[in-house]
């Protein structure tokens, strides 16, 4: 892949089918979750420690960065789907909570293997429209945490939560189908030599971008981790079916799919800081107001906060990926580092405050941590 100014459209849409096939099986927790702690007699608090197991590996995201400058990163992309999909397949036959931890675990290795270098790849071959390429990129996986859990639900509603490995075969065969048609893509190596004064000179470049993107990351995530992880549990709570909460997440999702694929194209033209603006003055309003609205209106709701949720992360990639760095992939590796243990970190603090105060209040006080994103946002560069 040559990095000109030709917008690859059909590379483009490979990686990001990959995105979704992978991003489907990751998404399979939050819908089952209910059913998780009902069987292993779990704690809020435990149940959203499942999420910082699952991005745990994220950790080690710069150094994964690191080899995959150095070696054909499409190999990450093309094998890490595939065992995504059999080890979340396995989540119903969980037989103890260990065992869960170790399956989410196996699952964050996976998508770190992932994450990391597939945004470098799009750059490579997005030209001088990174933003739009990173708004294809997330649309896959957004897309594909719209689907999940009505996968999952389907699977469960068929065989019972621990029939849940008869979906493996579908995830392998889509995975085989993208080997063949990954395998004739060239991707550039890089030619620099890793030098530990170097990457450290890279790190001090982009450590002032990196704390601000720490700030919007972290309470955004606050707002986010309520409604990603939590939803299902707080609408049973309420007394709505699992189907209705499992339709509910996946209204929330398909609209987080349409805020990542417009906000990155968006930002292109009126610029990344507006976009960012923009979202962290409507999400804390909105998630108040799904709290307080009643059935009918809360679908509307939860549409424009998936919208507006989820368009912080195409911005902040793209962000990220225009800067000059002799070691673009090892970058972007902090970046995932920071999303998915910030957001991990988050998820466990929400679940403390569920078990303490309550799901409700939780909810409430997740609204008003969400104004923290703003004085964050106006740290940017114009």
């Amino acid at each position: 892949m040559n990095n000109t100014n030709k917008f690859q459209t059909g590379n483009i849409f490979l990686i990001s089918l990959a995105h979704f096939i992978h991003d489907v099986y990751s998404s399979f927790l939050a819908p089952i979750l209910p059913l998780l702690i009902e069987k292993l007699s779990m704690s809020y608090t435990l149940a959203g420690f499942l999420t910082i197991a699952q991005r745990l590996p994220s950790l080690f995201n710069p150094l994964v960065g690191l080899l995959a400058d150095k070696v054909s990163l499409k190999y990450f992309v093309i094998f890490s789907p595939s065992i995504t999909v059999v080890v979340m397949s396995l989540l119903g036959l969980a037989p103890s909570y260990i065992f869960l931890i170790i399956i989410l675990l196996v699952m964050g290795v996976s998508a770190s293997m992932f994450h990391v270098p597939a945004p470098v790849m799009i750059k490579h071959i997005a030209g001088d429209r990174i933003g739009k390429g990173m708004s294809f990129f997330m649309l896959g996986g957004e897309l594909a945490r719209s689907v999940g859990p009505i996968v999952i639900l389907g699977g469960v509603s068929l065989w019972g939560l621990e029939g849940t490995y008869r979906l493996i075969p579908f995830g392998l065969v889509a995975s085989i189908a993208l080997f063949f048609r990954f395998k004739n893509i060239t991707v550039k190596k890089s030619t620099e030599e890793i030098k530990t004064k170097k990457v450290v000179l890279a790190i001090k470049k982009s450590l002032p971008l990196f704390i601000i993107i720490f700030g919007i990351i972290f309470f955004n995530s606050i707002l986010k981790g309520t409604l990603t992880t939590f939803l299902a549990v707080y609408l049973t709570d309420k007394g709505e079916s699992l189907w209705y909460a499992g339709i509910s997440l996946s209204i929330f999702q398909f609209a987080g799919a349409a805020g990542t694929f417009f906000s990155g194209t968006i930002s292109d033209k009126i610029g990344r800081r507006k976009i960012l603006i923009i979202a962290s003055f409507l999400n804390p309003g909105l998630l108040f107001l799904f709290i307080i609205s009643n059935t009918i209106v809360s679908f509307f709701i939860l549409l424009l906060l998936g919208f507006f949720l989820f368009s912080f992360t195409p911005v902040l990639l793209a962000l990220v990926n225009e800067s000059t760095s002799e070691f673009p992939t090892f970058l972007n590796g902090i970046f995932m580092t920071i999303n998915f243990l910030t957001s991990a970190v988050a998820i466990a603090i929400i679940g403390f405050s569920a078990d303490m105060l309550s799901l409700h209040t939780t909810y409430l006080l997740s609204a008003v941590t969400g104004l923290g994103t703003i004085p964050f946002v106006f740290m940017l560069k114009k």
